[in-house]
């Protein structure tokens, strides 16, 4: 066998050699005095050798071990250079699954059974919040500890619900890739106990009429873009959630503007509702437009008319807006904690039911909650249509009280 003195002493000559160590291991020397460790073994009659790694970087022991996993493949039946390209062709492959890779195939999948809204909440919230972090890295290699490190960013900025949402997704998309053979584990379930605890409690709300105008001026004052602004009046003059705004293809407008009595009908497919629901037309919900809702609508027309959303994202317009958009715009306003998105349902419940106690009921249908008549509730999506009706215009004069017009958000505004 060979020392580490005799191999360093090796000089070269005219022609390579060959310096045996033992089991077809060798080392070859080249005529430049360049040093390799070799395998030579015979497969089928014929010989092969098998180049293991240069001397002095590999050193001895760690080509006998080399050898050895060699001889290991040679008795199992195989052969050991083509095992090796084997084994460097699933290395690369793994590298190039990377998570980013497996969660957009991923998204792409679970797309069609999501609304529009939902679809694009999903994947931005993944580039915003996780592929920075984790994106280009081998699935097979993620850990918990780098998911949570991405999830604590999220927190820090009080963002603790969507950090739970966002390591649902992250663990689904991991699921995924163990039942497609590019992982053997969901790092991300693990993390579940480990995040933040979420407060349960009342959507932050604002419920007097006084500071609900003072929201509307408030917001509309906040350099931001006109779609943006736009949006959050149509939110507070129509009280619908807020992820049917965000979502809001055109097609459900379709010639409102020129109607006497208009009335918005929200597909089924868009409303909260148990999946086997959605594809029910009777389950469709109308909301009547006030004509300050229409003056919305026909300011944000010219901007986005011609994409399918009305309320496009701002980068892609052929998406929905973020349903996040209109959340941040009233924390830049400086809401934050005290009056979200759907906050706008909880103050037209609470100050039209103080001034209507009796309608109640009607109010509630006007909201989509689900009414004390199941089935009448659900198959007459008319009922009390009118009276809903004078309910959503008394609120719009009452909140519009003193504002200044839709198309005036436009001038000199960027989208």
């Amino acid at each position: 066998m060979l020392s580490e003195a005799k191999v360093r002493a090796a000089k070269p000559q005219a022609k390579g050699y060959r310096i045996a160590d033992g089991d077809g291991l060798h080392v070859f020397v080249t005529p430049a005095g360049g040093k390799s460790w070799r395998y030579r073994y015979y497969i089928g009659g014929r010989e092969r050798i098998m180049q293991l790694g240069h001397y002095p970087d590999m050193s001895i022991a760690a080509a006998r071990a080399a050898r050895n996993d060699a001889m290991a493949v040679l008795k199992a039946g195989g052969d050991p250079i083509e095992a090796r390209k084997v084994e460097a062709a699933v290395s690369v492959s793994r590298t190039a699954v990377t998570f980013e890779l497996v969660a957009r195939e991923w998204h792409t999948l679970q797309r069609p059974k999501w609304v529009a809204s939902h679809s694009a909440n999903v994947i931005e919230s993944l580039e915003a919040d996780i592929f920075p972090h984790i994106g280009n890295l081998p699935v097979r290699d993620i850990t918990a500890p780098l998911i949570l490190s991405a999830l604590r960013k999220v927190e820090a900025r009080g963002a603790v619900e969507t950090a739970r949402r966002i390591r649902q997704r992250v663990s689904e998309v991991f699921v995924y890739a163990i039942a497609s053979g590019r992982a053997e584990t969901d790092p991300a379930a693990i993390l579940q106990k480990a995040l933040a605890p979420l407060v349960k409690g009342r959507m932050p709300a604002i419920i007097t009429l006084e500071e609900v105008r003072e929201i509307l001026i408030k917001v509309e004052s906040t350099p931001s873009g006109a779609v943006t602004r736009l949006a959050h009046r149509l939110l507070a003059l129509t009280a619908v959630r807020p992820g049917v705004i965000a979502g809001l293809p055109w097609s459900e407008f379709e010639g409102i503007e020129e109607k006497k009595d208009p009335v918005w009908v929200i597909s089924a497919s868009r409303m909260k509702l148990r999946s086997h629901y959605k594809t029910d037309e009777a389950r469709d919900h109308l909301v009547p437009l006030s004509p300050q809702a229409i003056e919305v609508i026909a300011a944000v027309r010219p901007l986005t008319g011609r994409g399918p959303f009305v309320f496009p994202n701002d980068r892609h317009a052929h998406k929905p807006m973020s349903e996040n958009a209109i959340g941040y715009l009233l924390n830049r306003a400086g809401y934050y904690q005290k009056h979200v998105p759907h906050g706008w349902r909880s103050a037209f419940s609470s100050i039209m039911n103080e001034r209507h106690p009796v309608d109640r009921h009607i109010i509630d249908l006007a909201l989509a909650h689900t009414p004390k008549d199941k089935v009448e509730g659900a198959y007459n999506r008319a009922l009390y249509l009118n009276r809903r009706r004078e309910l959503f215009q008394e609120w719009a004069d009452l909140i519009t009280d003193g504002l200044q017009p839709a198309s005036d958000l436009l001038v000199g505004r960027r989208r």
